[in-house]
């Protein structure tokens, strides 16, 4: 890929109808927890949008924590890549998160960037057009090490591009670090 897709056409934004606040950082920095928070101060009854396939027996334990966190004011909505079939028109939604939702693409697309990005940058485009209130967390997957095998220097570059295409549009974006936000837009 020559170029960062992240960075191009800036005439999306003018396309979509939700409010976006974007929350990315490292692992265990806080995003969920963060985002969690704001969802329940904009909102009696958010809804979690949960992007998540379940892979193996750690991962479902991962999934059931973040379950517990969550009251009965939360409604949850289970969905792998299809973000834009259901309607979220007036609410608040917490989508959790681009980085297990961009591994489906990216697992579905035979591990290859440039479909992997074009069928999730579709389908967000779709996706975004509701009006919304929608609080996204994603992983800020190159502040890390570096990846040490192709398939994850692939996801690595991938996610790097998806989190510039949403952080573009977004109306406010968050970086967390430790635990603390720390605004970068809005």
């Amino acid at each position: 890929m020559n170029s960062k897709p992240g960075t191009q056409n800036p005439k999306l934004k003018t396309n979509r109808m939700a409010s976006i606040t974007f929350i990315t950082g490292g692992a265990r920095s806080g995003k969920s927890s963060f985002a969690q928070r704001l969802a329940e101060q904009q909102s009696d009854n958010p809804v979690y949008l949960a992007t998540a396939r379940i892979w193996d027996e750690d991962f479902a334990q991962r999934v059931k924590r973040h379950q517990d966190d969550r009251d009965d004011r939360w409604q949850t909505v289970e969905e792998e890549k299809e973000l834009s079939k259901h309607d979220f028109t007036g609410q608040t939604v917490l989508m959790d998160c681009v980085t297990l939702w961009l591994t489906n693409f990216f697992h579905d697309n035979d591990y290859k960037i440039d479909g992997a990005l074009e069928a999730a940058k579709a389908e967000w485009e779709r996706f975004a057009k509701q009006d919304m209130n929608l609080i996204v967390v994603s992983n800020e997957l190159g502040m890390g090490v570096h990846p040490e095998n192709e398939l994850a220097r692939k996801f690595a570059d991938l996610q790097g591009w998806m989190n510039q295409f949403i952080a573009q549009q977004a109306d406010t974006v968050f970086l967390m670090v430790s635990g603390i936000e720390v605004k970068i837009k809005g």
